[in-house]
């Protein structure tokens, strides 16, 4: 990463942010633990709560990351059902890959893909989960976003997406900023990882804000949709479903 701030349109764009998780592959898993004081996982947890997930299901887990989610995933397929991981990180791919093997009874199959353009087939989800990749993405990337996710989704099935937000309470939202922007940079430098990495992180926050314009645009999109607050927002769970109708 340079020193000088990359411009609005450069760090949106897909390879950019590639570049930026490969980067922060080696670092990621603790730092996010560590800086969020554990909630990284909770959160995972409550956005795969977010849909009715049974024996049998096929789960899309788009922006998959490291596999962080399965566990909670595989706890509710029972091992009968699969895991179809998509990730356009060559390295969180790699780490993946690597994880998989924590889940030996599970069918975990991991692509290297844009979340915004698969190459998955119509329809072959159930479900779909995804955390923390929504930041990163600019309004008209939400919609195509919104487009692929309704694609993928079998008529009736259901969606939970989860992503870190800035609190609408002032004073949390000043505190809450001020420690993205400065101390989980710090953590992140600790941790071996580029503290102006994690520093971009808070930019993707700052600029998604409460997430308002997700439930818009997927609502636009012809999903339905519910935006929560989770831990007094300082994350946005999006759920919602494909209408029954809609083939």
């Amino acid at each position: 990463m340079s020193d000088r701030a990359p411009d609005n349109d450069r760090i949106h764009d897909p390879s950019f942010v590639a570049s930026l998780f490969d980067q922060m592959s080696s670092s990621y898993g603790i730092t996010n633990y560590v800086s969020s004081f554990g909630f990284c996982e909770r959160w995972r947890r409550q956005t795969v709560e977010g849909v009715p997930l049974k024996s049998g299901l096929v789960v899309v887990d788009m922006m998959s990351g490291m596999g962080e989610c399965w566990s909670f995933i595989q706890q509710r397929l029972e091992n009968k059902g699969r895991i179809i991981a998509i990730d356009f990180s060559v390295e969180m791919c790699r780490r993946a890959l690597r994880n998989r093997a924590k889940f030996p009874s599970m069918h975990i199959d991991v692509l290297r893909c844009d979340a915004l353009s698969t190459s998955l087939p119509d329809g072959v989800a159930d479900r779909v989960v995804a955390c923390f990749g929504l930041k990163t993405f600019t309004n008209s990337q939400l919609e195509n976003l919104a487009r692929e996710l309704k694609r993928v989704l079998k008529a009736g099935g259901a969606y939970s997406l989860v992503e870190i937000a800035t609190p609408r309470a002032w004073l949390l939202r000043m505190l809450y900023l001020f420690y993205l922007r400065y101390i989980i940079p710090l953590i992140g430098a600790l941790f071996l990882g580029n503290p102006d990495n994690y520093r971009l992180l808070s930019l993707y926050t700052s600029s998604f804000g409460g997430g308002e314009h997700v439930a818009k645009i997927f609502a636009a999109a012809g999903l339905s949709v519910v935006r929560e607050d989770l831990f007094f927002g300082c994350a946005q769970r999006f759920t919602g479903l494909k209408d029954s109708s809609d083939r």
